[in-house]
């Protein structure tokens, strides 16, 4: 037991650098030497492994916040406090609690220690490895917290060696940018993915305060994935994001096992077919999934991929504060600090909801004007609930708000649908906007893909593609005659936004446009813009709330001639298109200048 205190203390310690002497807490005096102690044991494993978990608490809310706040789909109420209004205005200083550094560092040299002590080459007695699963585990949280503090911080520290001695806390160590960082750990993770067994599964600790923690884990082609998809838009390597397409796609097609593949499913929200009232509509599974977090039920298509695990006590000391600040709870006096933000609601109210009736063969659009939010898509309706309320004793007027994306004591980072969006970007930034916009509004199989995508690609693009298999068997796709109320067959693949703005493969408001006049390379940019603009839309309707904006706005933006511009313009509508002009007064911070995309730290 001494001994495992003794390394639980070394490995959990932040660090510091003298040539950054405000970047990281200066601990030097409290650094346990333990350059002779050695993992080799499964006890080991679980003890650093479950360090390294604690040490992700402290981001969880962080992690949601940046990506969200920062964005355009959320504004804030006078409730909230000035270190987030300081965050939203894009003028976090060094004290700003969302601002925090030396949290990602303590994660990373957690990290970093077991990847250099682990023995990986120990075996079993039935000539298994012992400890390669948490070595991949942990080489993927790895990736992912650097990658996390490159695309918030811009330019980084960069280490890889665990620092456990004062002198090793007081180097200087090189400073890597998004690019870089990308660079080092795709080459880093490439050869654990090689080995199957250890791409796939996970360290079987069951359950955790009733969690099951399948889902503490990152899996490791998603973050391949991610490292391509943000090195192909610094780069504008298309390579890097064929890259990005197919480790998600492996993901997609290995989750399961060998001959599965984990389908979108057809959660969705909709109006009943024949509808005239426009009153209630339907909710088929789709909000149930961002809270069910038992992975015994319908595992192989589980919406939830991966979370980072929170206290259900505030005393305990990781105690996710987003319920409060998104829901209106007796622990906030009923008032919340983040609101959905009238951008959301204009891009939710833009969209034609296209319903079908007759047996697949009737069309007819929703109506605008409709109340609870519920003109155009029906996601933000479904997820936003706001009502008045009174207090029984004053009778003074409570305004009531829930998002019910934050239920639980735990925060999500990974969600199936996030996989195939990504997906369909990476697809279109590659050359292939049909197949991405097929993700979109129909849902893919090889049908599908045979009809709609190869008839456009040459034969060198026929061969990519094809390595993207959706067996008809496997994958049913949602159909008109489902979409009216009929179900003689039983689909598992739905469109993205047809999750809620009805059967969008009808939706003669949802189509791919074309210009015969232009040439054929023309046309193919035409379309990538097109469907950028339709993924970055799609962003916003499935993913509100849920700490991805900023980072879909910043690579899109990237993409663009005039990033800065791109960026501001987008994130000068949050409070609606027409007050863009007086955002800029609110913010004030000149998002043109890339400097300002990112948080800053005195003496990064």
């Amino acid at each position: 037991m001494k001994r495992i205190i003794i390394f639980i203390s070394a490995i959990s310690l932040t660090f510091g650098f003298s040539a950054c002497s405000d970047f990281f807490d200066q601990e030097s005096d409290h650094v346990i030497y333990s350059e002779n102690h050695s993992i080799e044991n499964a006890e080991d494993s679980i003890y650093s492994m479950t360090g390294i978990l604690m040490k992700m608490q402290a981001i969880a809310d962080r992690t949601i916040l940046l990506g969200e706040v920062r964005g355009d789909l959320v504004d804030l109420t006078t409730t909230a406090n000035s270190d987030l209004r300081d965050l939203a205005q894009f003028n976090a200083s060094d004290d700003n609690r969302y601002n925090t550094p030396r949290d990602y560092y303590a994660i990373i040299n957690n990290c970093n220690y077991f990847i250099a002590k682990a023995d990986t080459a120990k075996k079993n007695n039935r000539n298994e490895y012992l400890l390669m699963k948490e070595y991949a585990a942990i080489k993927s949280i790895r990736a992912w917290t650097y990658l996390q503090l490159a695309i918030n911080y811009g330019s980084v520290p960069f280490v890889t060696d665990p620092i456990l001695t004062k002198e090793e806390s007081e180097a200087n160590y090189p400073k890597y940018d998004i690019q870089a960082i990308c660079e080092y750990f795709i080459n880093d993770l490439l050869p654990i993915e090689q080995k199957e067994l250890y791409n796939r599964e996970y360290p079987g600790y069951g359950k955790v305060r009733n969690t099951i923690s399948h889902y503490f884990y990152f899996p490791l082609n998603i973050i391949l994935g991610d490292l391509y998809l943000w090195h192909g838009t610094m780069s504008g390597n298309t390579e890097s994001y064929k890259q990005a397409a197919l480790r998600y796609y492996k993901y997609i097609s290995t989750r399961n096992g060998d001959n599965t593949t984990y389908t979108t499913g057809i959660d969705r929200v909709f109006w009943p077919a024949s509808s005239t009232t426009w009153l209630n509509p339907n909710s088929a599974g789709w909000i149930s999934s961002f809270y069910n977090e038992d992975y015994t039920q319908d595992e192989d298509q589980h919406e939830l991929i991966t979370m980072i695990p929170g206290d259900s006590i505030r005393a305990e000391g990781n105690y996710s504060e987003l319920r409060n600040l998104f829901n209106s709870t007796t622990e906030n006096d009923y008032k919340v600090s983040i609101t959905p933000s009238k951008r959301i609601q204009e891009i939710s109210e833009s969209q034609m909801y296209c319903s079908v009736s007759n047996n697949g063969m009737t069309v007819t659009y929703a109506p605008s004007g409709l109340t609870s939010h519920r003109t155009g898509d029906l996601r933000l309706s479904e997820a936003w609930y706001e009502t008045t309320l009174y207090n029984d004793v004053t009778n003074d007027r409570i305004d009531y708000q829930r998002i019910d994306k934050f239920s639980t004591r735990n925060v999500h980072i990974y969600r199936k649908q996030m996989i195939y969006l990504r997906m369909a970007e990476a697809l279109n930034m590659a050359g292939f906007p049909r197949a991405a916009y097929q993700i979109l509004a129909s849902g893919l199989n090889n049908t599908v893909i045979k009809e709609a995508v190869i008839p456009y690609c040459n034969e060198s693009d026929s061969v990519f593609i094809s390595q993207f298999d959706f067996p008809n068997s496997r994958c049913v796709v949602f159909n008109a005659e489902n979409a009216a109320g009929l179900m003689y067959n039983t689909p598992n693949m739905l469109g993205i936004h047809s999750r809620g703005s009805g059967y969008s493969p009808l939706n003669e408001y949802y189509q791919l446009p074309v210009d015969s006049t232009r040439s054929e390379v023309e046309q193919l940019a035409d379309l990538q813009t097109y469907v950028s603009e339709l993924i970055l839309n799609e962003s916003a309707l499935e993913f509100a709330f849920e700490g991805v904006r900023y980072y879909d706005i910043m690579r899109y933006a990237l993409r663009q001639s005039n990033p800065g511009e791109a960026l501001a313009r987008c994130i000068y509508q949050r409070r609606g298109a027409a007050n863009s002009d007086a955002m800029r007064g609110v913010i004030r911070t000149d998002l043109n200048n890339r400097e300002n995309w990112f948080l800053h730290w005195t003496g990064m």
